[in-house]
């Protein structure tokens, strides 16, 4: 059993998913960075100065200043605006990991032509038939 242990992990498709899923995670940091470093301070900028995340409405009816405000008051809150933020932070690692996909195909070398299909078993036969009849 530890023998068929060692095989499976050592097989090609463990070691590639192992690596795919180190770097995914490390691209995973390397874009929240951005996303929360760069592009959300650029959305701030233009949104006015706005910090969507202290959107919110309490449900008791009564008017807080900050979300922290009302969720210290004890009562429920729909904080709607952490959920713009990550509609906002989907759509940037969405256009993100485009650009990155993007760039990469750009990379690989494109697949050679295709040969141009040749004549099919019917039009052989007919050739044939029409060289015995001459």
């Amino acid at each position: 059993m530890l023998k068929e242990f060692k095989d499976f992990i050592m097989t090609g498709n463990v070691i590639d998913f192992a690596v795919a899923v180190i770097m995914a995670g490390a691209l995973g940091a390397v874009i929240t960075g951005f996303v929360n470093n760069i592009a959300m301070p650029f959305v701030g900028y233009f949104a006015g100065g706005m910090d969507f995340a202290d959107l919110h409405v309490a449900m008791d009816g009564k008017d807080y200043d900050t979300l922290a405000a009302a969720q210290e008051a004890g009562g429920a809150v729909i904080a709607y605006g952490a959920w713009i933020n990550t509609i906002i932070n989907l759509l940037i690692v969405g256009l993100v990991m485009f650009l990155i996909v993007k760039a990469y195909n750009k990379t690989k070398t494109p697949p050679e032509p295709e040969a141009p299909a040749g004549p099919t078993a019917e039009e052989l036969l007919a050739e044939i038939r029409d060289s015995l009849k001459k």
